[in-house]
């Protein structure tokens, strides 16, 4: 999470939406009496300051109610969501990764643990209600991040210039040739506040020509 008084912007951190790679982007402009928090495993060109009070994966209204109403007015708020179906595949990688590579997709969806972003973003008790003034979409993750980073007057040249745990997953193909049809309607079941929220759909592979 980070909080520019000098670019005057708030970065939400959601899961699994290549957030550790815009923070470590973001940090590099941040000045010394901004807030970044750290971020584990740590990344190197990444700094942490002035974060005491705050933690990495604080909801939005968590940090509203930090820095008060007015500068969370004031300051341009954003984050990146990604479709449930993708996200959960992604998130899948690094929890067998972690485990030692013994975890099965039908074993990590039948736990607990899942990168439900919405908290994040939303008005607590009104998941309806965003509070953010920018999500960003993750399949339309760079261009998105350009005319955010232009508005706030940050250099872009098109690349974050790190993709931070992007080692975790190996399988590269698309969720919708991983997902068993009952796999597909766990993960719906899950996300389904996002799904509605968004208009998320299991989207088909489109075929070459």
């Amino acid at each position: 999470m980070i909080i520019s008084h000098k670019y005057q912007f708030i970065f939400i951190k959601n899961g699994k939406t290549a957030g550790t790679s815009i923070e470590v982007f973001l940090s590099r402009f941040c000045a010394s009496f901004d807030i970044v928090t750290p971020i584990y495993p740590a990344v190197k060109s990444h700094y942490p300051r002035n974060y005491e009070g705050f933690y990495n994966r604080m909801t939005s209204a968590e940090i509203r109610e930090k820095i008060g109403e007015k500068t969370w007015k004031n300051y341009f708020k954003f984050c990146v969501e990604r479709n449930p179906w993708d996200k959960a595949i992604s998130y899948y990688y690094m929890a067998k990764c972690r485990s030692g590579g013994n975890l099965s997709l039908d074993e990590f969806l039948a736990g607990c643990e899942f990168p439900i972003n919405f908290p994040r973003y939303t008005e607590p008790g009104d998941s309806s209600k965003i509070i953010v003034d920018k999500i960003i979409d993750f399949n339309n993750l760079m261009e998105d991040l350009g005319e955010v980073f232009r508005k706030l007057g940050l250099p872009f040249d098109g690349s974050l210039g790190v993709y931070a745990k992007s080692e975790y997953r190996t399988d590269r193909r698309p969720y919708q040739e991983v997902l068993t049809v009952s796999q597909a309607q766990k993960i719906q079941d899950i996300f389904a506040v996002e799904i509605d929220l968004h208009g998320y759909h299991f989207q088909k592979v489109k075929l070459s020509a």
